[in-house]
């Protein structure tokens, strides 16, 4: 609404500076022109008077300021002229962007993970396998939790969490095979705990399990898996970097540049230009990671792996944003300040695990 509107047209001031002087009379005398407000002026109108929003007649001219509308109705107000809002300073900045979260608190956490991360990878590296299944029994705990508040599916915490554990320390002594055999004793582990229980629900709480220990255990052991090579720790590290640097890419690109939405039903805040610069960046990663820290790896192979980073990595933040939409809620939990919980963290890592230990395997082998 432009500034026009909110005035009165000249010559029809309710009561305003323009209102010229009191009409003569007993009533209105000089002193007491001065003293009494004026009454609003009422337009004439044709025979019938004006018809109001459900066709019934409104007040005549020359009638009582009150609609005949029956017992109910109420007198009409004296309608005053409303005062326009003052316009914006021209030298008022215009508001920034936000970025959504406390940045401070997630670059400090991210600093701090970094830390524990290189420092148990690089100084001892069964130490880290330890730090994957800390993250994969949290991420379980945070993933059951939700599934029982907000569905009512209680998937049994306590297998999941042995055999998640398990999983993991199997896959990084026995290699694939020692993970699949834990991932096939987890579930049997699911499915018998859940009979200590009446059956009512018992279909959806075993399949939640089985779900759970496939999402979040078994796809962390793939990171296992890739500190088994001789050069285990730089492919670990090149799994993070790539990972991190394609998330960091899409948030940086698409908070700037971001005006087209890459799945608005699924995760508004994603954006085709946000999705382009996780693929710039993974790629530039990807080729120097190759080049420089993967033995026997080349720059144009770091290319193909950093585009599979990205696409996974996307997909997999989109496959969490699809679960937490069902559960109605914003983040997993609140462990990480800054950041939620901690499968906010593993929502990009889980899938890309082990298409990096699949294409890592075909360009230099598992050795």
């Amino acid at each position: 609404m432009n500034d026009s509107s909110w005035g009165s047209p000249a010559g029809a001031g309710f009561g305003g500076p323009d209102q010229g002087p009191a009409p003569a009379g007993p009533a209105h005398d000089r002193q007491g022109a001065s003293q009494t407000r004026p009454m609003p002026i009422v337009p004439d109108v044709p025979a019938g008077g004006f018809q109001d929003g459900h066709g019934r007649g409104a007040a005549h001219a020359g009638g009582p300021l009150f609609r005949d509308g029956g017992p109910h109705e109420h007198p009409q107000e004296p309608m005053s002229s409303p005062t326009p809002p003052p316009p914006p300073a021209s030298g008022t900045p215009r508001q920034k962007k936000s970025a959504g979260r406390d940045l401070g608190a997630a670059i400090g956490v991210g600093v701090g993970l970094g830390a524990v991360v290189i420092a148990s990878l690089f100084v001892w590296p069964p130490a880290f396998v330890g730090v994957i299944a800390i993250a994969v029994v949290v991420g379980l705990w945070e993933l059951t939790s939700r599934l029982q508040e907000r569905k009512e599916i209680k998937a049994p915490l306590v297998p999941l969490a042995v055999g998640g554990a398990a999983m993991v320390v199997a896959g990084f002594v026995r290699g694939p095979e020692g993970a699949w055999v834990a991932m096939a004793l987890t579930a049997l582990a699911v499915l018998v705990w859940r009979m200590t229980e009446p059956p009512e629900g018992y279909l959806k709480d075993v399949t939640a399990g089985v779900f759970a220990a496939f999402y979040v255990p078994f796809l962390a052991t793939f990171v296992a898996l890739l500190l088994t090579a001789d050069d285990g720790p730089w492919r670990v590290l090149t799994f993070l970097l790539l990972t991190v640097v394609s998330d960091t890419g899409a948030y940086a690109i698409g908070w700037r540049f971001g005006k087209h939405k890459l799945a608005p039903r699924i995760s508004p805040g994603k954006t085709r230009e946000g999705l382009v610069g996780a693929v710039t960046f993974a790629m530039a990663a990807g080729a120097l990671c190759m080049e420089f820290l993967i033995d026997g790896g080349t720059w144009w192979q770091g290319l193909l792996l950093g585009l599979a980073v990205a696409a996974s990595a996307t997909l997999g933040d989109l496959g969490e944003s699809m679960i937490k939409r069902d559960l109605g809620i914003k983040d997993m939990g609140t462990l990480l300040p800054g950041h939620g919980g901690i499968m906010d963290r593993l929502d990009s890592l889980l899938p890309t695990a082990p298409v990096v230990w699949l294409l890592l395997g075909l360009f230099v082998g598992t050795g």
